[in-house]
């Protein structure tokens, strides 16, 4: 089974996801439409992504016509009535909260074809409380991208209670076409990308407040021992300290003691170091970039 590429896909939230699932159909051969009431944010996403085929056609990972082409392919609009018309596939991105992801698709999904597909980026909220509110929850799913989108190649496929077998083989088709690696997961808290990565912050914080090593160090074990791109504090400073909070209040709330909330962030939330969105978490930034040294050393807090 095979992804049909004359497709029309809408994308509704011109934030950073937005803009990139945009960027990832329309580079991929489908007609997409990026859809937002904010004409500033369609202005900036719009240019965003021409900028991202600009740097593939510069570095020589794509054509120029390529990328002339994908451009071409991308329409935005303020209008999702307009939009989501003769629509096969519609990924909304909006603001993590309920009422409103509702109200989007609920809009949508009597102008798009009779089997569209319906599909969520969130990471936090219920795919099954939001599909309850479209006519064919069956044809209802969860795709969790990952930012930026155009470097990682995960998606998380997350199934609710009526999701069916066909939509997730159909969605999975739809990966595989724009170079995305797709697994799928039973809906639970924090599916299982948020809920390791909440899980070994948290243990890493543990381990700064305990003095067990500098933050440059905790860091710099998972880069250089474990092969990831990125130190579980240093990611902690580039998602929020107040957004990791969240999560992990949640994940206490649902999942148990294993997830209770470490200390220091919270002494660092209340203090206001969230991170990088700062200037100050874990590390110093500087007009952007972390100060060498400023890593916080545990026990000498």
């Amino acid at each position: 089974m095979g992804a049909d590429k004359s497709n029309k896909v809408v994308v509704v939230g011109a934030g950073l996801m937005g803009t990139g699932i945009a960027h990832a159909f329309a580079s991929s051969g489908f007609e997409t439409v990026l859809v937002d009431t904010n004409a500033a944010a369609l202005e900036k996403a719009y240019a965003s992504v021409e900028k991202i085929l600009g740097d593939g056609v510069r570095l020589g990972k794509v054509s120029e016509e390529k990328g002339r082409a994908a451009l071409d392919r991308l329409t935005v609009n303020a209008d999702l009535s307009e939009a989501a018309v003769g629509a096969n596939l519609l990924v909304e991105t909006v603001s993590e909260q309920l009422a409103i992801k509702k109200a989007v698709v609920m809009q949508a999904a009597s102008l798009m074809v009779d089997n569209a597909i319906i599909a969520s980026n969130t990471s936090a909220l219920s795919v099954t409380e939001i599909a309850a509110s479209v006519p064919a929850p069956e044809r209802f799913i969860g795709m969790h991208f990952f930012n930026p989108v155009h470097k990682m190649k995960l998606v998380e496929l997350v199934r609710g209670l009526a999701t069916s077998d066909e939509t997730v083989a159909r969605v999975k088709d739809l990966c595989d076409a724009i170079g995305k690696t797709s697994i799928t997961v039973n809906e639970s808290p924090g599916l299982t990308t948020s809920r390791m990565s909440a899980l070994l912050g948290n243990e890493a914080m543990y381990m700064l407040q305990e003095g067990t090593a500098t933050a440059e160090d905790i860091d710099t074990a998972l880069r250089m021992g474990f092969n990831h791109p990125m130190g579980p504090l240093e990611l902690g400073d580039l998602t929020g300290w107040d957004t990791r909070l969240s999560v992990l209040r949640y994940l206490h709330e649902t999942l148990g003691e294993k997830f209770r909330p470490c200390p220091l962030i919270i002494k660092m939330v209340a203090a206001g170091r969230l991170g990088r969105k700062t200037g100050h978490g874990v590390y110093q930034y500087h007009e952007g970039n972390r100060v060498p040294g400023s890593g916080l050393k545990g026990s000498a807090l």
